[in-house]
């Protein structure tokens, strides 16, 4: 009796153990996927109210000169706005610090605050931008300072299978990486700032147009001259001898083609004398007859 009832304690003390043991233990927590690692930035479809430029700047870091400039030109508020009323989206070419400390020294402090604002907004395009996107994009790309015309500040964005280039016609940009897309606003990383032409050559003065050569003016007719008008004009005198040979003995009038002039010397030419003469002759003749 005395020895069963010893095993009855003892199996009864085994199992007291045993599961004594068993709840003290912990359950062992399920084990978490391993995360795969991140190429890029994730793709996100946060609403455009809450986009803010600047903070997914500040988030990714080494762009801290271009925040500071986005925030004072304003153009940081401006995309903000554009996100909310417009449905084309935004595409921002977002410079490094490196990128920005690569310029040469005084350029950016040689801006005014307009040229500033320029600035800024050449480095954003309206509109969502893929990078396959650029594969077929049209050149020259609009950007926010050519307002509504593709020509003014000119951009060319060409593609070559996962490279980017940029051309300004001052530098040669390339896109290193995407710092954010979520098909309404994509940040790309770019290696260079891109300096416009309209603010970094020098532009050709135009030169005044020609003045047009004046025209000769045109010398009034003069109506033909009147004899009066040819006696207007004085004339050297003439001598008796220059008279006699230029009048007739006929007629008294001149051979040549002036006007005649009548030269009364009052001296009787030989002829005249003979024609008085003979008449005076024939008279008398006349009168002896008579008698």
């Amino acid at each position: 009796m005395t020895k069963q009832a010893f095993f009855s304690f003892s199996l009864l003390l085994f199992f007291l153990c045993h599961g004594t043991t068993t709840l003290a233990q912990p359950a062992q927590a399920p084990a978490l996927p391993a995360s795969a690692p991140l190429t890029q930035p994730p793709t996100t479809s946060s609403p455009a109210s809450n986009v803010d430029i600047t903070k997914i700047l500040q988030g990714a870091g080494e762009f801290t000169i271009l925040i500071r400039l986005l925030k004072r030109t304003a153009v940081a508020d401006q995309i903000k706005g554009q996100l909310k009323k417009s449905n084309n989206g935004f595409t921002l070419f977002a410079p490094t610090d490196t990128a920005f400390s690569n310029l040469r020294s005084g350029t950016l402090n040689s801006l005014n605050d307009e040229d500033k604002i320029r600035l800024i907004q050449f480095h954003t395009l309206p509109s969502f931008y893929s990078l396959s996107n650029f594969e077929t994009v049209s050149n020259p790309v609009r950007t926010q300072a050519g307002d509504s015309t593709p020509g003014e500040y000119p951009l060319n964005v060409t593609s070559m299978g996962n490279q980017v280039n940029i051309s300004t016609g001052v530098v040669n940009a390339s896109v290193s990486g995407t710092v954010y897309s979520d098909n309404r606003l994509a940040v790309y990383r770019v290696d260079k700032v891109l300096l416009p032409m309209d603010l970094f050559v020098a532009k050709t003065p135009i030169a005044a147009p020609a003045p047009a050569p004046t025209k000769p003016k045109a010398k009034k007719k003069k109506a033909a001259a009147s004899p009066k008008a040819e006696d207007d004009t004085p004339k050297a005198a003439e001598s008796p001898k220059a008279a006699s040979t230029s009048t007739s003995t006929g007629t008294g009038t001149s051979t040549s083609n002036s006007i005649p002039t009548v030269v009364d010397s009052g001296a009787v030419s030989p002829k005249k004398h003979g024609i008085m003469v003979l008449s005076v002759g024939v008279t008398v003749l006349i009168a002896a007859f008579s008698m």
